[in-house]
């Protein structure tokens, strides 16, 4: 989803290419400025790659992406850090559902239950904006409801959220989902074509940010 209403676009699931846990023999030459565009000209310290996903919760792109992403997230080689941002652009509604993403992944549930967020809020029209029909959701869901609470409501909760915000627009991320490949490259599904087309830009990206790595 982008702020502008002239680059929205509707991208459909038609399926992934999900990494098969070993570097490809011939890279799939994805173009710069085309599949995706260079952001800096080092990569980030440190011998792992990164990989950030901003992405919102009212997002019907990021839904229509989840059940790709997440199990190709879960197969990334070694060396590779994959780390979800939730993002505002400024928006209440958008505030509420990034709290409770942090809130989540502070309780060690952000995994279980990313999916099943979407699904809540796009397929069954659960409307989690509201922090009352929220806090049931979670609890129905086997999570501690005043724990969760306590966290959503935190300080601490609100300062990653702002930090996240930041961080997106340090990146210039200006619609959701967006994906950052150690911090030299960003794409997204529009930019690749489909969100299909997205994983091999991401997997030859991944692929020579560790090779280079390697070398290092």
């Amino acid at each position: 989803m982008r702020l502008p209403s002239s680059r929205r676009r509707f991208l459909t699931c038609t399926g992934a290419l999900l990494w098969a846990g070993s570097m490809p023999d011939k890279l799939l030459a994805a173009t710069a400025g085309q599949d995706y565009q260079v952001i800096a000209q080092t990569p980030l310290p440190g011998p792992s790659v990164e990989v950030l996903e901003f992405f919102s919760y009212a997002c019907p792109h990021c839904a229509h992406l989840a059940p790709l992403l997440e199990p190709w997230s879960r197969k990334l080689p070694a060396g590779v850090i994959y780390r979800r941002v939730p993002v505002t652009f400024g928006h209440a509604q958008w505030s509420v559902l990034a709290r409770a993403y942090y809130a989540l992944e502070a309780l060690h549930e952000a995994d279980r239950l990313q999916e099943k967020v979407f699904t809540a809020l796009h397929e069954q029209q659960i409307n989690l904006f509201s922090e009352d029909e929220l806090f049931d959701w979670v609890q129905k869901q086997g999570v501690d409801r005043n724990k969760f609470i306590a966290l959503y409501r935190s300080f601490a909760i609100q300062s990653k959220v702002q930090q996240g915000d930041q961080q997106a627009m340090g990146y210039g991320v200006d619609g959701v989902p967006t994906l950052i490949v150690d911090g030299m490259y960003t794409t997204s599904p529009a930019q690749a074509g489909s969100n299909a087309a997205l994983f091999p830009v991401l997997n030859e990206l991944i692929t020579r940010e560790l090779a280079l790595k390697k070398r290092r």
